[in-house]
């Protein structure tokens, strides 16, 4: 979430500063410089716990829900989960933010990286029910594809994604929706799908919901998802593009999901979806 979200996620929720420090453990004073602007670089780990209370909509008796705030060096701009991992000229961290598409199809082949803006960012091994949820929305979302589209094609991750068709960024997301078939080429997407799928895990959710959420917001995504299977919930943001109004949505693992570049003809049911998980 960007600041600007997240106050106004604040306001729908209606909770005060104090609430919000008291659920994420955050001191009543960094909450309050957060959101007055008076901290600009606020340290990974403070927004984190802030954003995981606006997502995870916890109750009052249940705080330890959100997990407690530690101290954190911090970080300017953008705040990221993980750190700059891999050098190919030398292994361990690289604070460069200079690498291209060269050095990228340069690593070893069990090397699972995203380059983000010159950027190399790790990607964990996924969990078991990480895999069974993404089995299932990949079902659920062919099963919509061939029901309601004859342009549109379903891909999971691993699947190469030059997100704005430059030599600085190539992600792989979860899931993701094309339906400008010419836009597939034979091991690559170029440029912004129309949908974006995470299903995120307690190491990339602030990587998923910040980092990636604004960049598939500045490539042109047109709707993108964040699968939450801690919290059971399932953030969906629209992107209106050209200034026009973002949407934001947030349902339950109980819900049916419209998909929104269906028009609302799509709908994921993810009582199916929490039916595989163990």
């Amino acid at each position: 979430m960007t600041l600007e979200e997240m106050k106004q996620r604040k306001k729908e929720l209606g909770y005060s500063n104090e609430r919000i420090a008291a659920l994420s453990g955050v001191p009543l004073g960094t909450v309050m410089k957060v959101f007055g602007g008076a901290t600009k670089a606020p340290r990974s780990k403070t927004i984190r716990a802030i954003e995981r209370v606006l997502m995870a909509q916890v109750s009052e008796d249940k705080p330890e829900q959100v997990g407690a705030y530690d101290d954190i060096a911090p970080v300017a701009g953008t705040v990221k989960e993980a750190q700059p991992v891999y050098d190919r000229r030398q292994a361990g961290q690289c604070g460069n933010a200079d690498h291209t598409l060269e050095d990228y199809y340069a690593l070893p082949a069990e090397k699972r990286v995203e380059l983000i803006s010159g950027v190399f960012y790790d990607m964990a091994a996924p969990s078991v029910n990480h895999q069974l949820i993404l089995g299932e929305l990949a079902v659920q979302f062919r099963k919509c594809q061939k029901e309601h589209s004859d342009t549109c094609r379903v891909l999971f991750a691993p699947c190469d994604v030059q997100l704005f068709r430059d030599d600085r960024t190539m992600v792989q997301p979860d899931l993701l929706v094309v339906c400008d078939l010419d836009q597939l080429r034979e091991k690559v997407c170029w440029g912004a799908p129309d949908l974006t799928l995470e299903v995120m895990s307690p190491a990339s959710r602030s990587h998923d919901s910040l980092l990636k959420l604004n960049k598939y917001r500045e490539a042109g995504v047109r709707e993108y998802w964040l699968v939450d299977p801690e919290y059971q919930k399932v953030f969906v943001y629209e992107f209106a593009g050209n200034g026009g109004k973002d949407s934001f949505r947030i349902y339950t693992f109980e819900d049916e999901v419209p998909v929104g570049i269906s028009g609302g003809n799509c709908e994921i049911d993810f009582r199916d979806v929490k039916a595989v998980m163990i």
